[in-house]
Parts: structure tokens; sequence; C-alpha cells
């Protein structure tokens, strides 16, 4: 009995006691609604104290969690990054595309809800073991050259309209690129690296191959800007690996030694081989002569002869003194001139040429006739007293001496300055211009010109300037430096030092107004006469006829305005094109002359115009603009 009472009691209290239990967890239940608090008891309901043992990783506290920062778009007439406070404020936001009420107080949650989580850090455990940083098979940081890389890209993309603005952009970066490899690969540090240099090898060859002949971006295959990339990242890594300045710095300034001296190697080849091409003789041109001497001796006695012959020694008609062995440049300066003449019959040409282009040079004339104009032409051989006995430059063109001078190769201490040993100087014809009296007994001015100069304007008004005087009448060039007397003339040999002033301003042939008058009357040629005794060891000048020139007329010449001869047009590619418009006469004075393959494009068009090159006898030597 008493057993059975003890089990029914036991009963009850298993019966009861959970109803008892749920009632009192119900109302603290309800109390925890209303106090907020339900969320987190819920979250417990059902686990336990076994939750610990089902985790392997570590929890995180529930002070921890922090609410999901939702995405706020805004409206899109807002430019994004540059938003202000007050634009925030004003506009109306959206989170997933609904409208938010209280935006202003929601955006202020938001971002410091973004300020807390950027500067929060990770606590240590398999989460931070997981997400570490990562390495690349070199023991390169992966992440911070990726990084490294990514802003260098971005910034370029950044500048790009500033690299839009500077011409060829692309080709100039791609240049640095390769001076930078070139750079990495002679460093210890990356040559210790076979995987790097490896690859940086093969980025310089598509570098290479990519520029090519490539001088500006227009010229880039398309592929460019890919190759441009990824010698980038090449470059990013190399820059890991190398991070010693002073290591570059010395590697630079070797480069820099090594391509100065490079450059002095290319500037004697370039001067060698631009003399050897002024001083070569086209084809076509070698042709002209011959295929004209086999037609002048193909004609009459009476068909060689000149028209107009009784002109030649009027002294009232413009003359003009022209030496020349090059037939069609001859026929270019004859041409401008007649062309470019208000009255061409009152023109009168003294061509005087060498034995072997005498027959060509009448022939061309007599073919292609200037005009009312009247030309002679003479054979310097024609000019008996011009002799060694009388010129003493023709007796030092003769010497063994001289043609050594200009003829023989491997001299040591030979003149380094290949312009004064040109062969052109050997000629007779460069010095004739010292003997115009003698070549013109019976005139009182001429107009000397050289045969690579073109006629633009009339220049009959240079027999009405007043030379006051003087013998020569020349435009100055003083306004250069290099057109002074010390860069002519030996001024440490005391001779020169005590006669000449250094400073002063020197002058060009080409085009130059003689009064034979006063030369007569000052008698000049004697001057040049004894200078040239004194030069006979070439030590007080160079040789050449301009150093002669200015000893020989000091203080005997007039200096012409500048737009009577505008020079430099066959080395300067920089001459101003309203001072060739303008100028009476322009010279091709330089290596580049407009018969020359190597002449400067933009000039030659002033000199071709003056040659017909549909003329039969250059249609069959093939010369063509």
């Amino acid at each position: 009995m008493v057993r059975r009472k003890l089990v029914l009691v036991l009963l009850c209290l298993t019966v009861l006691a959970p109803l008892v239990l749920y009632t009192d967890r119900l109302s603290n239940a309800a109390d925890s609604i209303q106090h907020g608090d339900f969320l987190d008891e819920l979250s417990n309901v059902g686990h336990g104290i076994e939750m610990e043992k089902l985790n392997a990783l570590p929890q995180e506290s529930m002070d921890a969690v922090k609410e999901p920062i939702g995405i706020v778009y805004f409206d899109n007439r807002i430019n994004s990054g540059h938003v202000s406070a007050a634009q925030l404020d004003s506009r109306s936001a959206t989170v997933g595309g609904l409208p938010l009420r209280g935006s202003g107080e929601h955006k202020s949650r938001v971002l410091s809800e973004a300020t807390d989580e950027g500067t929060r850090t990770e606590s240590g455990g398999v989460i931070k073991q997981v997400i570490g940083k990562p390495t690349d098979n070199n023991g390169m940081g992966k992440l911070n050259s990726d990084k490294e890389i990514k802003d260098t890209l971005r910034q370029k993309e950044e500048n790009k309209s500033d690299m839009q603005s500077m011409p060829d952009a692309r080709v100039r970066l791609l240049r640095d690129q390769l001076i930078r490899a070139k750079v990495y690969l002679g460093l210890g540090a990356t040559r210790t690296n076979p995987h790097f240099i490896r690859e940086l090898r093969g980025r310089i060859r598509d570098i290479q191959r990519t520029l090519g002949d490539a001088s500006k971006d227009s010229d880039l295959p398309r592929n460019a800007y890919e190759k441009l990339t990824a010698m980038e990242q090449t470059l990013a890594k190399g820059k890991q690996i190398q991070d010693d300045c002073a290591g570059v710095i010395k590697k630079l300034r070797a480069m820099l030694h090594s391509a100065e001296d490079q450059l002095r190697i290319h500037k004697k080849q370039t001067l060698f081989l631009t003399q050897l091409a002024a001083k070569t003789l086209p084809k076509g041109l070698h042709c002209l002569p011959l295929r004209l001497s086999t037609e002048y001796f193909a004609l009459n006695p009476g068909q060689q002869q000149f028209p107009n012959q009784g002109k030649i020694e009027d002294p009232n008609l413009y003359h003009y003194a022209l030496f020349s062995d090059n037939i069609l440049a001859t026929a270019v300066v004859v041409n401008s001139t007649v062309l470019n003449a208000k009255n061409p019959s009152n023109h009168v040409f003294h061509i005087v040429t060498d034995r072997l282009n005498y027959a060509a040079m009448r022939m061309w004339f007599l073919a292609n006739p200037p005009g009312k104009a009247t030309v002679q032409v003479q054979n310097i051989e024609e000019f008996t007293w011009l002799n060694a006995s009388y010129s003493p430059v023709l007796k030092q063109l003769g010497s063994q001496s001289m043609i050594d001078y200009y003829f023989k190769t491997h001299r040591g201490g030979s003149d380094t300055n290949l312009k004064y040993r040109n062969p052109k100087y050997l000629s007779i014809l460069n010095h004739l211009r010292f003997y115009l009296p003698e070549i013109f007994p019976k005139l009182n001015k001429v107009v000397f010109l050289d045969d690579d100069v073109v006629v633009h304007k009339d220049l009959s008004g240079l027999w009405m300037v007043d030379l006051k005087g003087k013998v020569n009448g020349a435009v100055e060039t003083c306004g250069e430096s290099f057109h002074r007397f010390d860069r002519y003339l030996n001024f440490s040999n005391p001779l020169i030092a005590k006669n000449f002033d250094p400073r002063s301003c020197g002058w060009a042939y080409g085009m130059n107004i003689f009064d034979l008058a006063e030369w007569r009357n000052q008698r000049i040629t004697e001057v040049y006469h004894s200078w040239q005794k004194l030069n006979h060891d070439r030590l007080l000048w160079k040789l050449g006829t301009l150093p002669a020139g200015l000893i020989t007329f000091w203080n005997r010449t007039f200096p012409l305005d500048r737009s009577w001869h505008v020079l430099g047009l066959g080395y300067n590619p920089h001459v101003n094109t309203k001072d060739i418009e303008r100028a009476a006469v322009i010279h091709y004075n330089g290596n580049m002359k407009p018969w020359l393959e190597i002449a400067l494009p933009k000039y030659r068009k002033y000199w071709s115009k003056y040659v017909n090159y549909d003329q039969v006898y250059l249609r069959d030597c093939n010369i063509s603009p």
C-alpha cells in the first residue's frame, strides 16, 4: 500500500512538473518579448552545452555580430566619387531598389559600420591561417606585386590624356621600358634569379619586335598595349628583387658612358658617309655628259656656235660668271636667272668648265638655248696665262704633298675634319673666282654665282648697288657663330693674329657682285698671291676658297641686304620658309645638294622646278625627279 502511494506521488510529479516548468518558461518568454530578448533566448533553444563540441572553429561572441551592411543606391544623376554630404542628405536613397525612409540616419549608420568593418582586425586561428598572404614560387609577395602593377597601370590610365597630348607617347614608353629592362639584366641581384632573367629576356624580345622601325604610335601593331602591360608586370617583379638604388645608378651611369661612346663612333661614320655621298657622282649625271659629247661631235662646225656673241664684252649689259663641271646644276642657275629676269636679252652668262665637260656643256645650251639671253662657254685650258709660274695656288695644287693630303689614306696625324679634305679643292675651277679681272678684261662689274644656287628674283638691281669703293659686295653671315674669322683662320699664328680680328663678321660666296675696276686699282690679285705663298704649308688656314677670300677682301667687302642671298639649304632643315620666299637667291651650300639623293626633300622643289625632266637627254640617262 505504501509502495503504491509512493509510485502515485512520483507519477504526479512526473506529469505536473513539466507543466509547471513550461508555464513558468512561457511567462518568462512573454517578459523577454516585452524586453526584446526573445531572439537571444530562441537561438539557444534545443542546443545546450553540446554546441561547442560540434564546431571545429572557435565561435564568435554574440557581441561581435553586426548588422549586415546594405547596398545603398543613389539617384543616377549623382556623380559617383564626387558626392558631398549635403547631396547625400538631399537625394532619396534606396535599399535593394526600394525607397528608404530616414535615409540620412541610415546613411550615417552604414558609413559608421563600414568604418568599423575596415578597421577591425582578424583574430588568430584557422581563418587567419587560411587567408594569410600567399607567395609565388620565387618567394615574392604576389599580392603586393599585383597591387603595385594594378596601381601603376591605373596611374598610367589616369594620365592617358596627358600621354595622348605628347606625340608618340606609347613609342616613347616602350623604349623607356627597354632601357629599364636592360638595367635589370645587368644587376647582380636579378642575375641570380634565372626564372626572372628568362622571363625578362622574352619580354625584351617581344618589345623589340613590337617596336621594330616604328617612329610613331600609328606604326605600332594592335597588340602593342598588351606587350607594354606584360613588360610592366615583369619590371615590377624586378623592382621587388632589386631594391638597391646605388646599384641601379651605377649601371645607368655605365650605360650612359657606353651610349656616348657609340654616339661618337656613329657621328664619325655619318660624317664619312655623308662626305662620300657628296663626292660620288650619280649614274645619271655621269651618263649625261657622255651622251651630250657624242651629240656635239656629230654636229657640223657651223652648228657648234652660239648666237649673239657680240654681247659677251659689252660692259653695259648684266654679266654673270659661273665656273662648273656640273651640266645640270649650271643649267638650273641659267634657267632660273633668265626666267626671273625683267629683260632677259640684257643678261650674259660666262660659263667656264674643264676639258672633259667642255663639249657636253656647249651641246646642252645649243640644244636648250636660254631664251633671249646670251651664253658663252669656255674651256679653262684656253687660259694660257693661268699656269704654275703665275699662280701660286696652281703650283700648290699640283704638288705631291697636296695630292697625298687629299687622297692618301691611313696617314698618321691626318686632319680629323673631312670637310677640309674634299678633293674638289684640287680643281682650279674652284679658284678662278680670284682671277675675274684677267678672265673679263673689258668688263667693269660682274656677278659671281655658284652652281648650287637658284635665282628667285630679277638680279639686275645688283648693278645699281653703290659699293662705296669696296671691291666685293656680299651678304654677311655673322648671325651664325661658325661664320666668324676665328672659325676659318689659325689665330695661334702671329701673322694671322696681328692682321685680323677673330670676331670679325664673315660673308658668303655663292652670290657676289664684284667691282672689277676697283679690283684692278687695289691690285687684289697680288694680295691673294702674297697670302697664298705664305700659306704653302697650310698653317694659316685649311684649304678652300672662303678663308682665302676672307683674307683677300679684308676691309674691302660691302655688306648687302640679307634678302639678296639666303644660305643653308644644303645642310640646315630649319631655314625659315619666309626667308626663302623673299630671297633673290637661295643657296644649297653644304653636302646635301639638290641633285643628290641625300638632298633635303623639303628644299628640292625650289631646284627641280627649273629642270625639264621631259628633255630627251635626261630621259635617256634616267634622270627623274
